[in-house]
């Protein structure tokens, strides 16, 4: 069932995406659009609580019960960005908006980029170890959760992992390339 929830709210999150997209600029609805989008959360909602009463029924902790905190966390860490990446694109696409700025590619701007988008992936980490941590208190039984600790682990050696790649980009920023300019003349 857990599983099954977590699929429902990825595709949730995106229809909603995308009605709350079609509306604020296919339809010139903003205050609709923009109301739907905020709707977001509540899938998550939904899936914290449907995994809160699995486990409190009696289930046995299991990777399912880590995945749905490993997801929930990536949301709230990602989501926000995405949307806003995404409804920036709309805007452009949609409603003849400026076309959004691209992220910076070189130096540190771009390391400053990359730490950002890391700082979510260590939200989403965070959040995630506190509510697997809750789980495992309302468990109560520290032998049947080792599978909600070993997401804990999942989810911090994701962090880390990133938080690695993300540190390459400022101790070895990419450098843009010179770029010769020759003049070109042309006789007829």
């Amino acid at each position: 069932m857990i599983v099954t929830l977590i699929v429902i709210c990825e595709v949730g999150f995106w229809v909603l995406l995308a009605a709350g997209l079609a509306l604020r600029y296919l339809l010139k609805m903003p205050r609709a659009g923009a109301a739907l989008l905020l709707c977001e959360p509540l899938l998550e909602l939904v899936l914290l609580i449907a995994t809160a009463i699995d486990l409190k029924s009696g289930a046995e902790p299991d990777w399912k019960h880590g995945l749905a905190a490993l997801y929930i966390g990536y949301t709230v860490g990602h989501g926000h960005r995405t949307i806003k990446w995404l409804d920036g694109h709309a805007a452009h696409r949609l409603a003849g908006g400026p076309r959004p700025a691209k992220p910076p590619r070189y130096g540190v701007a771009r390391a400053k980029h990359e730490g950002r988008i890391w700082l979510g992936t260590l939200i989403g980490a965070v959040v995630t170890t506190v509510l697997l941590q809750i789980a495992i208190w309302s468990v109560g039984d520290t032998d049947r959760t080792d599978s909600l600790q070993s997401w804990m682990y999942t989810a911090w050696r994701a962090a880390g992992i990133h938080g690695l790649i993300a540190l390459t980009y400022l101790i070895w920023p990419k450098k843009e390339k010179q770029r010769e300019y020759e003049s070109v003349h042309v006789e007829r």
